[in-house]
């Protein structure tokens, strides 16, 4: 076995595994939607196994950008991890406060953080 045999080995591999990966992350995020019937379901898991490549492409092309179920898991990742980190509005207030007292920040720069951590809230 030669060094380019092995690499091409390697490179195969690597597509291989892609492949699956693509496929198990379309198959989850069908089952995951709840903007697609039943029969809709079903139809792009039949297509993603009678012809994988071009069902896996052609659901990532007609796939919306971002639906109101994404953005409530996204809503909520961040809030969960705004907890994690033990954020708090009136924590940024206050450190907004002191860099407004330091002289660090200009009045018109301390509403804007204020209004920042507000809005984050």
């Amino acid at each position: 076995m030669s060094f380019g045999d092995f690499l091409w080995g390697m490179v195969i591999f690597f597509f291989w595994v892609m492949y699956i990966w693509m496929f198990i992350a379309v198959f989850g995020d069908i089952f995951r939607r709840d903007d697609l019937s039943g029969w809709l379901k079903a139809g792009w898991i039949f297509l993603i196994f009678i012809i994988p490549l071009l069902g896996i492409l052609l659901y990532l092309i007609t796939r919306p950008k971002m639906t109101a179920q994404d953005e409530e898991m996204m809503n909520a990742m961040q809030e969960r991890e705004r907890r994690a980190t033990g954020y708090s509005a009136a924590g940024e207030i206050e450190k907004a406060k002191k860099l407004l007292d330091s002289g660090a920040i200009t009045a018109e720069e301390f509403d804007a953080m204020k209004k920042k951590a507000m809005m984050t809230v």
